[in-house]
């Protein structure tokens, strides 16, 4: 049994937890290790304190969840049938105590809470497995580390065929096809999330849309993409200028690489996330940005591109070594431009190392 299942049964023998629902196809692949979109069919793993867990999949895919490194029974249904009155039967089958559940209270839709109810009238739901789950996730094996090392080569592949592709006149839509396209013709089949190409002012929205704008020179145009590479995540952003960009561009690109370098040289085990933050906060604010920079410095990942903890304001968690996150201060003026720089990372004994190699310094493309 992988040693992931064996802490999550420790915990639920540790609180008299009877089972554990999970259906984040993320998490599910965490404990599993089978990778499953499942769309709008039921995925699930029941996991008991003493007995086996099982798998509950959609019945096209019980053949593939028996083929991957899952040891235990896989069940399934059909699109005709009641997934829910299955599951409570292979549950019955599976123990004799059904009293107390934990859900993913963070994942968990209403919908399926009140399938559950309806087959466990009598069942207290009010364990939440989300923390718990986290908590688990939150230190990194070497093995772990040593893929998402890998995944980050891949995503200095994408900048590396993205930078190519800027020209004058080629659309951020274009471009994100010819990153994507590369890298499937190199095998990597899977994007963290949709990659943006932003140019000019439309990088003024931190997730706005790569559209049919057309590049122009003179612009900066903000890269932000990873890649999938054997169940974990790559996470990383790049901002380049094409041509000579304007003064005021190139001076939030110097406060925004000033910020990035801070936190990361500040990274190391003792530190709390909300002290990285802070340190980068602080530099931007100081040179007269801090309202252009909205969103929190960085965010756990791992076989999820968005995993705990948040690197924020106010969190005070300590980091500890074999933590995974992402350091990205950003600045975004409306009208004028927007400048993202980010690495994701692994805590070492003493600081950290990052996923991510393709140079930060200010880099003109002509």
């Amino acid at each position: 049994m992988k040693k992931q299942l064996v802490e999550l049964q420790k915990w639920l023998n540790e609180n008299q937890v009877d089972v554990a629902f999970i259906n984040d196809p993320a998490n599910i692949a965490y404990f599993t290790g089978y990778e499953s979109d499942p769309h709008e069919r039921i995925l699930s793993l029941l996991v008991f304190p003493k007995a086996n867990p099982f798998l509950f999949t959609p019945a096209l895919e019980i053949a593939d969840a028996q083929n991957s490194e899952w040891e235990f029974n896989v069940f399934g249904y059909l699109d005709n049938e009641n997934p829910w009155t299955i599951i409570a039967e292979q549950i019955k089958q599976t123990t004799d105590a059904c009293n107390n559940w934990a859900v993913e209270k963070e994942f968990l839709t209403l919908a399926r809470f009140e399938a559950l109810q309806t087959e466990f009238s009598t069942t207290d739901f009010t364990y939440d497995l989300t923390p718990v789950i986290q908590r688990q996730k939150l230190i990194k094996t070497p093995e772990e580390i040593a893929t998402m090392i890998e995944a980050g080569k891949w995503a200095d592949f994408a900048f590396d065929i993205g930078f190519k592709a800027i020209q004058e006149g080629v659309s951020e839509q274009a471009i994100v096809a010819e990153i994507e396209y590369q890298l499937k013709k190199k095998g990597i089949m899977q994007m963290s999330f949709d990659t943006l190409v932003l140019a000019g002012d439309n990088a003024a929205s931190p997730h706005g849309n790569p559209s049919q704008r057309k590049i122009q020179k003179n612009e900066l145009v903000l890269f932000d993409l990873g890649v999938v590479y054997n169940g974990y995540t790559s996470d990383a952003t790049r901002t380049v200028a094409y041509g000579e960009a304007s003064k005021e561009s190139q001076k939030i690109y110097a406060v925004v690489l000033e910020a990035h370098e801070a936190a990361l040289q500040a990274v190391k085990p003792g530190v709390t996330a909300g002290e990285l933050d802070k340190i980068a906060r602080d530099i931007i604010t100081a040179a007269g940005y801090g309202p252009y920079f909205n969103h929190r410095l960085g965010h756990g990942l791992g076989s999820s591109v968005h995993e705990f903890p948040s690197i924020m304001e106010g969190n005070s968690l300590v980091i500890e070594e074999g933590m995974c996150f992402s350091i990205e201060p950003g600045v975004y003026v409306p009208g004028v431009a927007g400048v993202r720089i980010e690495d994701c990372l692994y805590v070492t004994k003493d600081g950290c190392e990052v996923f991510t190699h393709t140079p930060k310094t200010y880099t003109v493309i002509n």
